[in-house]
């Protein structure tokens, strides 16, 4: 009895001692992540304040003597596009612009993420490659032939259209660093413990300009446009980027060999989205995004879509806005309404006045998408106001430019220990600027461009602009990049017969 009860004892004990040890080990565990979280919170915010004190850097309404930015909230719920002007972005000829359009449930916030990170991870890229590029300079190295090797093995296949001219030493070393940046903020947001960014993301499109060169890179369908000066002084609309739709034949084609569907909705003929291969979800309207795990294994990808221009005296200013400006606005009308602007500080303000106008207009059943512009002025650029025409092609002249395009099929993150923001930090403190920025005035006068459309009465006339009226569309329609409340879907012939075209 006596062994018994010290048998079930030392068992009790055994037992005891275990559930301690693992209790213990819980608890150890769950102390640890959350000091993890606490101390990536902590190096987070003092990257954000570090970013807060940049000056040169504008990410609200605001403007200075190169370029200004303004964007204003749809009807949808909470704005979810995010812009960027960064002056003096790692030299004092440098200026980085970026236009981001967040879409799911955390859309704002992996915008306004990628808007922050971004930009950071791309300095320390750029300067340790150009400071790899010296060092193989001056070791008498093949650099071009290893970056061309690099292109064919990473990034899928490279399309170059030049006349004469070589690329400039900015466009190799900014071109690599922006493949690799666009990879390792993807990876930051997979790793991002405060975020989920499984059925949320964001369209990016980054523009660096230093001197006479632009690189820009693109995901998503948000658009970057230029205005330059034919030899009649007339204002031309030149698009820089493509809009990287699910019905694009080669993002089609790359969707549908990873397995994922691309078809339009019965009432959205016009909308191609991307799906998953066994379930109608999550509809996303376009073929390229950060974020957005989900569909990262069935043909979305995070690779940019890369661009080189060459800038001349003829151009004006540059124009990034997200899919809530060109959805109801054509590039031409674009640079019509930013060159009749009463002053630069107020263009991207204009531009998304008219475009929440025509909203109104031309979708009076819908709720109206977030708006943001980012309008960057040449420093060459004049005040002489001409007729707007617009190239007919989305390439820019080649007399004037080249360009160059950077497309992969495949998202493989780079193996990078720590997060890549962190890392960066450090390199804030050596940037600095001196250009002062301005606040856009809330009172800013508004203008008027004439209506394009058939209808004879005035936009004056049909739409008050007044900013406390309060605009209902309860029975309207939202249209929106993804949709994660699903539709009924009709099974068999009955389903659109618009869906058959993108398969």
């Amino acid at each position: 009895m006596g062994s018994c009860f010290s048998k079930e004892k030392g068992s009790s004990d055994a037992t005891d001692d275990a559930a301690a040890a693992v209790g213990s080990s819980g608890r150890w565990r769950k102390s640890r992540d959350a000091i993890f979280l606490k101390k990536k919170s902590s190096i987070d915010d003092d990257a954000d304040q570090l970013l807060h004190h940049i000056s040169g850097r504008m990410v609200n309404n605001a403007a200075s003597k190169t370029a200004c930015v303004y964007t204003q909230q749809g009807k949808k719920g909470i704005n979810q596009d995010a812009m960027i002007v960064w002056e003096n972005f790692s030299s004092s000829d440098t200026v980085f612009c970026g236009i981001f359009d967040g879409h799911g449930p955390y859309g704002h916030m992996v915008a306004k993420k990628v808007r922050d990170s971004l930009p950071v991870i791309l300095c320390s890229q750029w300067k340790a490659s150009n400071d790899q590029t010296s060092f193989e300079n001056a070791n008498g190295s093949t650099h071009s032939e290893e970056t061309a090797s690099l292109s064919m093995d990473e990034e899928g296949f490279e399309t170059l259209d030049t006349e004469g001219d070589k690329l400039p030493e900015i466009y190799l070393p900014l071109k690599k660093s922006m493949l690799k940046s666009f990879k390792l903020m993807d990876k930051e947001l997979k790793l991002h413990p405060a975020i989920d960014c499984f059925c949320s993301g964001t369209t990016a499109v980054t523009l660096v300009k230093q001197g006479p060169d632009i690189v820009i890179g693109n995901v998503g369908d948000s658009r970057a446009v230029l205005a330059t000066r034919e030899k009649d002084n007339s204002l031309v609309a030149v698009q820089l980027t493509v809009d990287l739709k699910p019905d694009l034949p080669r993002e089609a084609a790359r969707i549908q060999q990873c397995k994922g569907r691309v078809f339009a909705l019965q009432d959205e003929p016009e909308v191609a989205r991307v799906w998953l291969p066994n379930n109608d979800s999550p509809g996303l309207a376009m073929a390229r995004a950060f974020g957005d795990f989900c569909l990262k294994d069935f043909g979305l990808i995070s690779v940019p879509d890369i661009y080189y221009r060459r800038l001349t005296e003829k151009d004006e200013f540059i124009i990034l806005a997200t899919d809530g400006v060109w959805d109801v606005i054509s590039n031409k009308e674009a640079v019509e309404i930013v060159a009749s602007a009463p002053s630069q500080a107020t263009a991207a303000r204009a531009l998304v006045d008219w475009a929440v106008r025509s909203w109104k207009l031309k979708y009076p059943t819908s709720k109206n998408d977030d708006c943001a512009v980012v309008c960057l002025f040449l420093e060459h650029s004049s005040a002489v106001n001409g007729s707007v025409e617009e190239d007919s092609t989305t390439e820019p002249p080649h007399e004037a430019a080249e360009r160059v395009a950077v497309t992969d099929g495949k998202n493989t993150a780079l193996d990078v220990p720590g997060d890549s923001h962190a890392l960066a930090v450090d390199n804030l403190r050596n940037l600095q600027g001196s250009s002062e920025i301005v606040p856009v005035p809330e009172s800013t006068e508004k203008f008027f461009v004439k209506s394009q459309g058939q209808s004879k009465r005035s936009l004056a006339e049909c739409i008050s602009t007044a900013e406390d009226e309060e605009w209902s569309a309860l029975e309207g329609v939202t249209r929106v990049n993804s949709l994660l409340s699903l539709p009924r879907f009709l099974s068999g012939d009955k389903r659109s017969a618009s869906w058959r075209n993108w398969l």
